[in-house]
């Protein structure tokens, strides 16, 4: 069965003005997703997360590795085609635009209609008017419709929290270019870091779920 996501020895590495400058951030990332999944994505400011989104989406180009989606390397499908894969939703909802480096007549068609990934970065939430049930159940639609969806979130807030352990069904934690995976919520705030990350919540993401209102 073909994954709908393969992150095969994926790499980024951003380097100083000069070609021997020092690297100044470096991502790595490998890992895979089969089934539609809902995945929590945390981690610092600067820590990777955008960047991680933009390589799947293939916005950005990696220094070294392969993202596959359903099958298809989406650094050689066509720009025109790639949202049609895997589209990267940025804050307010808006499009990420593409780096083009190829013309579109030597890349491959994408072989969907419709986006099989769903990659929502630090999505704005509205605690009022119902607006967190309404999201939560797109996030839960795209699921039922076989996609794999990713939802990244910065706490600041504990509804927040709530959102992430309420529709999540496992976590990646963002942390200097490094990413850890977690397969529940209880695994993710076992680990060390991301109690030293969420501060002041982490109490709260440690205690029992707490249903959405």
């Amino acid at each position: 069965m073909t994954a709908l996501l393969e992150v095969r020895g994926l790499e980024k590495t951003y380097r100083g003005a000069g070609w021997r400058a020092p690297p100044t951030f470096s991502l790595q990332a490998e890992f895979s997703v089969h089934a539609p999944t809902i995945v929590g994505v945390l981690g610092p400011n600067g820590s990777g997360k955008t960047t991680l989104f933009e390589l799947i989406t293939g916005s950005n180009h990696p220094t070294a590795g392969v993202v596959l989606c359903a099958g298809r390397n989406i650094h050689r499908v066509r720009y025109d085609e790639r949202d049609r894969l895997a589209i990267h939703h940025h804050q307010s909802y808006q499009i990420r635009s593409f780096r083009r480096a190829w013309p579109n007549f030597l890349l491959q068609p994408a072989g969907s209609a419709y986006p099989l990934i769903h990659l929502f970065d630090e999505p704005e939430f509205s605690p009022q008017d119902g607006y967190i049930g309404f999201m939560l159940r797109f996030f839960l639609r795209l699921r039922s419709e076989q996609r794999l969806v990713f939802v990244s979130l910065h706490p600041h807030e504990t509804y927040q929290i709530d959102i992430l352990r309420e529709v999540c069904e496992r976590f990646i934690f963002v942390q200097d270019g490094k990413l850890f995976h977690a397969d529940d919520w209880l695994a993710l705030v076992a680990h060390p870091p991301l109690s030293a990350y969420l501060g002041g919540l982490a109490g709260y993401a440690a205690a029992g779920r707490v249903g959405m209102a």
